[in-house]
């Protein structure tokens, strides 16, 4: 199990949940299934969301495994000027 911490949108599409633990070995998977159990999350993953695993920001890494015990952060993706 995968603990993620949601923040600004993803945490309200999330129903209000800050942290949750998700199932996943991977980027792709951790996405895949947070969007199953959250679908009003699936729409802002699939614009764009970087994935911070310890600190290290991914991006389009899907598939980068996720060490067990590691602080998994979902950044959603920025827009604006």
């Amino acid at each position: 199990m995968v603990r993620v911490k949601l923040s600004g949108p993803l945490k309200v599409a999330a129903g209000g949940e800050a942290e949750l633990e998700v199932e996943a070995a991977n980027i792709h998977q951790l996405l895949t299934r947070l969007a199953e159990l959250h679908p009003k999350m699936k729409p802002m993953l699939e614009r764009g969301a970087a994935v911070a695993i310890d600190g290290q920001i991914y991006r389009d890494d899907w598939f980068r495994a996720i060490p067990e015990g590691s602080e998994v952060v979902i950044l959603p993706r920025m827009v604006g000027g």
